[in-house]
């Protein structure tokens, strides 16, 4: 189902670039911001200083999937309305309507920028484009590469100074030569556990020992993974290294072939995380969510996909949705795969491989319940694109619509479903 945040007023306030003390507003009529395809969108626009109204002039832009330009406009004056209604085949099509606000105070001053948007009828956006038509048997075959290598798990028992919690590093192999790097904890007197599997969002930096340690204290078995081949725990230097170097811009590595894309291996070493979980003795064999926010997100729609033993997902603003979305006149996810001509290789080649990696594609296998957050005005992983991977998935689903949120911004109303969501799921 679909959850529509109820805001009042006050809290929908959104403060965007700051010019002084003068802040840009941007609210919907509907405080939900989700509409039947057909109605008018009223966005309210003011600039404040506090209380007091600010004079200037407004210039707008309104992009259908944001991305299509299908309005634009000035408005003078402190306090002004924007209507807008869709036209022709689009008055008929579910998606989103993004506002691009931009805000000139009268005398001298700084120009403010600001976003709204708004839905139609998000639980019957369509995907962009159908998976390959080969989709299950590249990754049969992936997994069978996988499963030809060996785990070899390594543990090394750290003490952490907590005589109620036992802490683990974990190493594994992954394909070609690559390895897993992660971390595990636990309560001492724990037998039969349900499990989480926490996945990273984009970066490259250590593990903090609280992301398992704190699941571990509500007696949970809890393993976290790194995205890349690097141990967890180094110095700062190290990642900053890495991502300067080796790692600058790893998204787009590989990306024109679905055998080299970095995000295979990446893939790959969440599958084998759930398989070293499934065969650990004091896993109850029952509970086993996968969770994470961007990057992480992708990962966790992703692992629910290519493994059953997952029970349940959350993923917060996921990324890696809707590779093929500008075949459908609305802004893909990170990491823009087929977007990247900065990179000077063939689009279409970027394109017919980031199908294989579309968490869109893997939402068609999902079957699991799960929890989504995403934000109305996030430019990283725009909100259409993640409405039409929630509606792949086959499982039962709880979407959280966060009208006002950017990808790093407010995200209280995801957190507040989320704890509730682990609790119901890893009962034991």
């Amino acid at each position: 189902m679909f959850l529509r945040t109820s805001l009042s007023l006050a809290a929908i306030l959104l403060p965007l670039v700051a010019l002084a003390e003068t802040k840009l507003q941007i609210t919907t009529d509907k405080p939900a911001a989700v509409y039947e395809v057909g109605e008018d969108v009223v966005w309210k626009i003011a600039a404040k200083d506090g209380d007091k109204e600010v004079a200037g002039k407004f210039s707008y832009l309104v992009k259908r999937g944001g991305l299509k330009e299908i309005a634009s406009g000035e408005l003078t004056g402190s306090e002004n309305m924007v209507r807008h209604q869709d036209k022709g085949d689009a008055a008929k099509t579910p998606g989103l309507v993004l506002l691009e606000v931009k805000f000139k105070p009268e005398g001298e001053g700084k120009e403010l920028k600001g976003l709204g948007a708004a839905v139609y009828a998000p639980d019957k956006i369509e995907a962009s484009s159908p998976a390959p038509a080969d989709f299950d048997e590249f990754w049969k075959t992936k997994i069978a590469e996988l499963d030809a290598v060996p785990m070899n798990v390594q543990i090394e028992k750290v003490d952490i100074g907590d005589a109620k919690i036992e802490y683990y590093k974990v190493t594994m192999d992954n394909i070609r030569g690559r390895k897993i790097y992660g971390q595990l904890a636990k309560p001492v007197d724990g037998e039969k556990l349900p499990a989480l599997l926490q996945v990273q969002w984009a970066g490259v930096y250590p593990l903090n020992r609280d992301w398992v340690v704190g699941p571990a204290r509500q007696g949970r078995l809890a393993f976290n993974i790194s995205a890349h081949d690097l141990p967890i725990d180094e110095p700062a230097k190290f990642y900053q290294d890495k991502a300067a170097k080796e790692l600058s811009d790893y998204p787009g590595q590989g990306n024109d072939d679905r055998e080299t894309s970095y995000f295979l291996p990446m893939f790959l070493s969440c599958r084998r995380a759930v398989d070293y979980i499934t065969q650990r003795p004091d896993w109850d064999k029952k509970h086993l969510v996968v969770q994470g926010g961007s990057q992480g997100g992708y990962q966790a729609i992703v692992t629910a996909g290519i493994h059953p033993a997952v029970t349940a997902l959350a993923a917060n603003v996921p990324a890696g949705c809707d590779h093929t979305g500008r075949q459908a006149d609305r802004s893909p996810g990170w990491p823009n795969w087929a977007s990247r001509v900065w990179q000077k290789k063939d689009e279409q080649k970027m394109l017919a491989a980031s199908r294989y990696f579309d968490a869109m594609n893997f939402a068609t296998r999902v079957k699991v319940p799960a929890l989504i957050g995403l934000g109305l005005v996030d430019p990283v992983c725009p909100a259409e694109g993640v409405l039409a991977t929630c509606n792949q998935l086959q499982g039962p689903k709880e979407v959280i619509i966060m009208p006002l949120a950017d990808h790093g911004g407010d995200h209280k109303a995801y957190y507040a479903r989320f704890g509730s969501f682990l609790n119901k799921q890893l009962k034991n």
